[in-house]
């Protein structure tokens, strides 16, 4: 019998079977963390919305009033449906401090400034924090996966993973800085616009997938609230014991 005819063991299946779960409590986390499809469409729709109406009438006014009334409708949408509107929210912020620069200055491409800006410090916050021994990614995700910090100490090959993704942040975010900062000098309103919208969500989906990877091979979290709760449980039950004891000696 070669090795491809021997039957598959009870430890290969569940090992396999562990590592998908994994896998898909991973792919899950991210999706709620970075607020997947929906979440993307949030984040292209205004900007993609600003450069086309410019590009029509190279008017600032409509194309930042449009950008910044789609901003407000992804939020109230999300707000009848009851969703989470954290990612919709910051994108109303974004829009609403690129209105104000371009506005200030006259200059439609100062629009995309403040974006801009964020993306460089989000960049260094994720190099140095993982620098500094705790990665901006776990500290984004531990909530996430209910592990909180507990990967710090208690889980050393999840925090090498995180500190993996987030190195892989901060580099694509440098990477995709070092292509437009040189663009919000040379190019024109229009061009650069265009290029922007068209580097929002492969580097980020980039992203994402890399840190997909780090952590599918990871060690799993620790449930550190499901811990809290059996410690809660386990007092309860030590109490309980106590008081039947006590009621017993009484008797």
């Amino acid at each position: 019998m070669t090795s491809l005819d021997k039957p598959t063991s009870d430890t290969d299946r569940t090992t396999d079977q562990q590592e998908a779960d994994a896998r898909a409590v991973t792919e899950a986390a991210l999706f709620e963390a970075f607020g997947g499809v929906r979440g993307m469409v949030e984040t292209v729709l205004p900007g993609l919305l600003f450069v086309t109406i410019f590009t029509i009438d190279k008017n600032l006014t409509h194309s930042a009033v449009a950008a910044l009334a789609v901003s407000l409708a992804l939020v109230a949408v999300r707000l009848i449906r009851k969703d989470t509107v954290k990612h919709a929210f910051s994108g109303v912020f974004g829009v609403a401090f690129g209105v104000v620069f371009a506005k200030m200055t006259g200059n439609a491409k100062d629009f995309y400034l403040p974006g801009m800006l964020y993306t460089l410090g989000l960049a260094l916050a994720y190099l140095i924090s993982t620098l500094a021994g705790l990665p901006l990614i776990g500290l984004i995700l531990g909530p996430v996966f209910k592990e909180n910090l507990s990967w710090r100490t208690r889980n050393p090959g999840r925090k090498k993973a995180y500190a993996k993704a987030s190195y892989a942040w901060g580099l694509i975010l440098l990477a995709k800085c070092a292509v437009l900062f040189p663009l919000y000098w040379w190019a024109d309103t229009t061009q650069f616009g265009w290029v922007l919208v068209a580097l929002k969500i492969p580097p980020f989906l980039l992203a994402v997938y890399l840190t997909w990877v780090f952590l599918a091979k990871a060690p799993p979290p620790i449930d550190v609230f499901a811990e809290m709760e059996a410690e809660e449980e386990a007092e309860k039950a030590r109490k309980a014991a106590a008081a039947e004891a006590a009621r017993g000696q009484e008797l």
